[in-house]
């Protein structure tokens, strides 16, 4: 019993396949696809020197241009902003006059002492204000 050379090359692209699945490697996963290229030469009826290459013209293509995009976009991850980061850009209503010295305003549902940034800008109760940065127990406010 004879097998094809491209039986040979898919039973590469699975046990390639494996340790990608085992150790979340993408890498594993690029010389799967370049196995699944070689797989197609020899099917094509291509000699082995051919589909050596084309394995390893994928692999390298697909691990030197996919795994930087891949590295950038991880590095990209969302910042879930918490405590005091949560509360700068959101908006507060003024409770007692706000200016440069001080005031106090409700934001996120809790009573808050803040002051201007403009220090010649005073905010009357009832305008809405919003926080640019909190400095200590005291929002700044815009």
């Amino acid at each position: 019993m004879d097998i094809d050379a491209w039986v040979w090359w898919l039973i590469a692209a699975v046990g390639l396949g494996i340790p990608l699945v085992l150790t979340a490697m993408p890498e594993f996963g690029m010389l799967s696809a370049g196995a699944i290229a070689g797989a197609v030469t020899a099917a094509l009826g291509f000699g082995v020197v051919a589909q050596v290459g084309v394995f390893a013209a994928v692999s390298v293509a697909l691990i030197a241009v996919v795994r930087p995009i891949a590295a950038r976009h991880s590095s990209q991850r969302p910042r879930l902003a918490t405590g005091i980061d949560a509360l700068r850009g959101r908006q507060a209503v003024v409770l007692e006059r706000v200016d440069g010295d001080g005031g106090r305003i409700k934001l996120a549902g809790e009573i808050w002492s803040a002051r201007s940034l403009d220090t010649e800008r005073a905010f009357e109760p009832g305008e809405q204000v919003d926080v640019v940065e909190i400095d200590g127990a005291t929002a700044v406010v815009i």
